[in-house]
């Protein structure tokens, strides 16, 4: 992960995200399965297991590591201001250790609420900008992952899989899987082909209206790994 404003948090909203994005495929997956059961008797048994990591996969795209940069510069000023701020606090409280017993009982309680009061400056500041960087990546998670499960789905029924797991979630209970069946690499390769990120180009924060015209063919997607 190339950029510390996508480094996935564990806020409510990603959650949500991750799992609207695992349920969609559920969905999608399961009525594959059950048309290739209803088809062909004893095809499902015989369909393929897959696993990606979805929180990886988002952010590995161009267009994730994009938005990533564009964040971090988006929310530099703030983060630098709290630290201003922090620095204020500690310099305060050193000025107080080092006072004791010689400044006057006033001027070490004024010192005091003058820190009490830029405490609580910066505990609103920092809640105000968690929140912000929060709904952020929530906003570009989103936008990729309802994508990225488009690519995952016709990936997984052009090349026989009948369920994907998300390793990446904390709910689902994957205790071992090889690296033989991980496609997370081949999905994030595929997401740029159907996606491509244009150099210097700004990433989109909210998502595209469609486009009136014909919309480009897609590149076909690649062969799994051999398990």
């Amino acid at each position: 992960m190339n950029s510390r404003m996508l480094a996935l948090t564990r806020s409510g909203s990603l959650r949500k995200i991750v799992q609207f994005a695992m349920i969609a495929a559920a969905c999608a997956f399961g009525a594959s399965a059950l048309r290739a059961q209803s088809a062909a008797p004893g095809s499902v048994a015989a369909g393929k297991i897959g696993v990606i990591n979805v929180r990886q996969a988002i952010a590995s795209t161009a267009e994730g590591k994009q938005a990533g940069a564009e964040l971090q510069s988006q929310f530099a000023p703030r983060q630098n201001e709290l630290e201003g701020l922090n620095k204020q606090i500690n310099d305060l409280r050193q000025r107080i250790d080092s006072g004791t017993g010689k400044l006057s009982p006033e001027e070490l309680a004024r010192l005091q609420r003058e820190g009490e009061v830029k405490a609580r400056q910066i505990q609103r500041k920092q809640d105000e900008y968690q929140e912000d960087v929060n709904a952020a990546q929530a906003e570009v998670f989103d936008r990729i992952g309802r994508k990225m499960i488009d690519v995952l789905d016709r990936y997984a029924r052009e090349n026989g899989f009948v369920v994907m797991l998300d390793n990446s979630a904390q709910n689902t209970p994957i205790l071992f899987a090889s690296t033989n069946i991980d496609v997370t690499q081949d999905i994030v390769r595929l997401y740029d082909q159907a996606y491509p990120v244009k150099a210097g180009a700004p990433a989109a924060t909210t998502p595209a209206k469609p486009a009136a015209q014909k919309p480009a063919a897609q590149p076909p997607a690649a062969k799994p790994p051999q398990q």
